[in-house]
């Protein structure tokens, strides 16, 4: 279990890197009356990436031959192609582009959308985080691969969630907890991801990659 923890933790905590989900809800948060369709937007991003871990796990349980060890060596090498791709990705942007106040947004200001449609932005955010949804993949495999049973399972893939979904229910947290001093972090937190984010993200990414590339190479030899 240990082994799978040390995988499981930097690449739940790279997904998270992505400036998306949290200057949405920090946008929501501003807004008047902003704290319901912020929890209704965290509801949403925990609610996709439940469904995409729980989809990645059983979807591994279910390929998992034994009389096949080929099967997930090649697997890890596609998922470390994967990586190294976004990660080369990444790279080539400029930035992490960090969505500015619009419509989307605007609208729970205004009363139109409500709890749910800011439940269905946050499903969005989690759908189209194509940086994200690879780290999620991989660690969700891996805690699949591992085979430690029903309850060590589902711990880590429980705290996969937790850590792919903060984003979006960190910043709710702390401004229930500590509404000045959580301001404060989310806006230090903020301007450190708009400036290493980028470099963050892409080491993390290749980094991953090479590990699941390097052993997908040591089980097919």
């Amino acid at each position: 279990m240990l082994e799978a923890l040390a995988l499981i933790l930097p690449l739940g905590l790279a997904s998270a890197l992505g400036p998306l989900m949290l200057t949405e809800q920090t946008l929501l948060l501003a807004l008047p009356g902003g704290r319901r369709p912020a929890l209704g937007y965290a509801g949403g991003v925990v609610a996709a990436t439940v469904l995409l871990v729980a989809a990645i796990i059983v979807l591994g349980s279910a390929i998992r031959l034994p009389a096949e060890p080929r099967l997930d060596a090649r697997l890890d090498l596609a998922i470390g192609a994967a990586l190294m791709v976004a990660a080369l990705v990444v790279w080539a942007s400029r930035r992490l582009h960090a969505p500015a106040a619009g419509p989307a947004t605007e609208s729970f200001a205004s009363g139109a959308a409500g709890i749910a449609a800011a439940a269905a932005l946050g499903v969005g955010a989690v759908v189209t985080n194509l940086t994200g949804i690879p780290l999620i993949a991989a660690a969700a495999k891996e805690i699949s691969a591992a085979g430690l049973g029903s309850g060590p399972e589902l711990a880590l893939a429980a705290l996969l969630v937790a850590l792919g979904s903060a984003p979006a229910w960190v910043p709710l947290a702390l401004t229930r907890i500590a509404p000045e001093a959580g301001e404060r972090f989310l806006g230090a937190l903020g301007e450190g991801m708009r400036r290493y984010g980028r470099l963050a993200l892409t080491v993390l990414l290749a980094g991953a990659g090479i590990y699941f590339v390097l052993r997908g190479l040591v089980r097919l030899v």
